[in-house]
Parts: C-alpha cells; sequence; structure tokens
C-alpha cells in the first residue's frame, strides 16, 4: 500500500519526536523537546489549490473533543484570516462551548492567505468586493501593485473547491455552515450575502467596512433591493462602540463604523425581507483591535447555541 506524502510527513515527523524524546528520556532530562513548537491538538493544515485563480492557499482545520468516539456529523464555522482568527475562534468554541453545553461543538475550518503572499496583500485583494478609487494606497510587496476586488472570484474557490474539499474529508454537516468575517473578513462576507445568500446558513460579520471604495456596499445593497422580493439568511452584526468618530484615544479617526452599521441595517430592515433574520448589536468599550474576540463568543453562542440554551 502507497503512503500518501501527508501520512509520511506525519510519520516521520512522529519518529523524530519519538527519537528526540527517548534520547532525552535516556539522558536524564524531561520527555518534553526544549524549544519544540506548541501544536494545537486535534488540527491539520490542509493545501488546496485554486485553480481558476492559480493559486494556493491553506485551510486549518480544528475537529471536536467527541469527533473520534462519536461517528456523527458536525455544523461547521468557516472563519476568515485564519492565522490570527482560527486559535481564538478553536479555544472560545473549546473553552467557552463548555462540552457542547453553551455553544455547540463544531468542526472549524480557517481560511488563510494564498501562499507566498502577505496577510494584508492577500486580504485586500481577495475579501474587497471591488477596485478601490484611492489612489494613494502602496503594497507591502515589492514590485507588486496592490490588488483589491477580487472577492467574487474568491467566494466561488471557497463554493466549488473548499467546500467539497470538506465534505469529503470530514464528517461535517454542510447544511449546517456558520461563516465569521471581521473588518475586511466581513466585506466577503457581505458579497457572499448580497451575491449568494444560501453559500451559509448563518452569517456573523463583525466591524464591516462599509467605508470601502466610498461606502459601495450601500450601493450594492439597493441593487439586490431592486431585483429580488426576499433574502433568505441569518445575519448577526456587531461594532465596538469605540469604532465611530469621536474625541478620545480610542475612537476613530475617519470612518464612523458604527454610524455605517446603523445605516446599513435600517436599509435592510427597511426592505421587509420576510426571510431575513437579522441581529445588530454595539458591543461597549470596544475598539476595531479588541472587539474580534468578543464578536466571535457571541456570535458562536448565537449560530450553535449549546445544550443548556435550546428549549
Amino acid at each position: 500500500m502507497t503512503m500518501t506524502s501527508h501520512a509520511m510527513r506525519r510519520l516521520t515527523a512522529a519518529v523524530l519526536l519519538a527519537g528526540s524524546a527517548a534520547l532525552a528520556f535516556a539522558q536524564g532530562g524531561t520527555i518534553a523537546l526544549e524549544g519544540a513548537p506548541y501544536v494545537l491538538e486535534g488540527t491539520e493544515v490542509r493545501s488546496i489549490r485554486a485553480a481558476a485563480l492559480q493559486r494556493d492557499y491553506q485551510i486549518y482545520v480544528s475537529l471536536p473533543p467527541s469527533y473520534a468516539r462519536s461517528g456523527r456529523s458536525y455544523p461547521v464555522v468557516f472563519v476568515t484570516d485564519a492565522p490570527y482568527a482560527f486559535p481564538v475562534c478553536r479555544a472560545i468554541g473549546l473553552r467557552a462551548g463548555r462540552g457542547g453545553k453553551a455553544i455547540e461543538e463544531f468542526i472549524l475550518v480557517g481560511l488563510s492567505y494564498a501562499r507566498g503572499d502577505t496577510a494584508e496583500y492577500s486580504r485586500r485583494r481577495d475579501y474587497t468586493p471591488t477596485a478601490t478609487a484611492d489612489t494613494t494606497l502602496v503594497s507591502d510587496m515589492p514590485g507588486r501593485e496592490p490588488k483589491f476586488g477580487e472577492a467574487a472570484a474568491y467566494r466561488r474557490f471557497i463554493a466549488g473547491e473548499v467546500f467539497p474539499f470538506v465534505a469529503r474529508h470530514y464528517r461535517a454537516d454542510m447544511g449546517r455552515k456558520t461563516f465569521i468575517g471581521h473588518s475586511y473578513g466581513s466585506l466577503l462576507g457581505l458579497d457572499m450575502l448580497l451575491n449568494d445568500p444560501s453559500m451559509f446558513e448563518n452569517y456573523v460579520l463583525g466591524s464591516p467596512s462599509l467605508w470601502f471604495n466610498r461606502r459601495v456596499l450601500f450601493d450594492q445593497e439597493k441593487a439586490y433591493a431592486a431585483t429580488h422580493k426576499d433574502l433568505r439568511a441569518n445575519v448577526f452584526f456587531a461594532v465596538g462602540s469605540y469604532e465611530a468618530v469621536r474625541h478620545g484615544p480610542r475612537y476613530n479617526k475617519d470612518d464612523d463604523m458604527v454610524r455605517d452599521l446603523r445605516a446599513f441595517t435600517a436599509a435592510l430592515k427597511s426592505r421587509n425581507y420576510p426571510g431575513l433574520e437579522m441581529t445588530s448589536i454595539v458591543i461597549p468599550d470596544e475598539d476595531h483591535l479588541t472587539v474580534a474576540p468578543i464578536i466571535m463568543t457571541r456570535g458562536l453562542r448565537w449560530a450553535l447555541p449549546g445544550s443548556e440554551r435550546k428549549p
């Protein structure tokens, strides 16, 4: 039987770790390897080729504690900006979830950046819905012009390649998918919501950058309303109270994201879509950088209420 390269790498790592541990033990040391990287238990990193985009991406996968023994399928949470958000969201699910009591157990899939790109370059391109009229922006990758506006192509990659990959390799209930995004990640979520709302059963959209490209998402919302009588979706919006423009060191200096979110949700509410379930909150005493973990916690409790919250 031929061993896959993935399995071979895992076996080689195990052999090396075992050999090093045995040596340390023989020399009277501890079995733990001094200076070895910390590994999140029950996680995997997978590579996926985006054929149409001609780019490679990684997804991070975390399986719930009961996965190995249960045999059942689990809801799936997809979170953007994986290098930051994946370990945070995983920890919230494990700690705040309390074994499924406060938050139902779930498979977590972190959407990382394109291989070879910086985080800024990749998320600017993949998470934004249009090119930008701002000509002052520069790239953080020398020799490459800044790119924006490929959210539609990235959305199709997720639907056409990431979803089938997850369904094929894990016991994932693909009828119970939750999207979590923050800032530009929420722009990607809004692109999905207004172009393919059935992609996810739940949307958790934190601090959406509605200021982007002269508030272009407001135009897209109007365009959707002009051609649709319904928007069948469950959406949880949240923003930090300090993401408004006021005097004070923690307040935003240019973009009033609290005002923008209130205006956007008011526009959605005015459409009277029968299939839209929407919650929108302003979280006190938080700014753009501190609010994300709280949005994840609130969003997970909203999307996947555990056994103690179910009727």
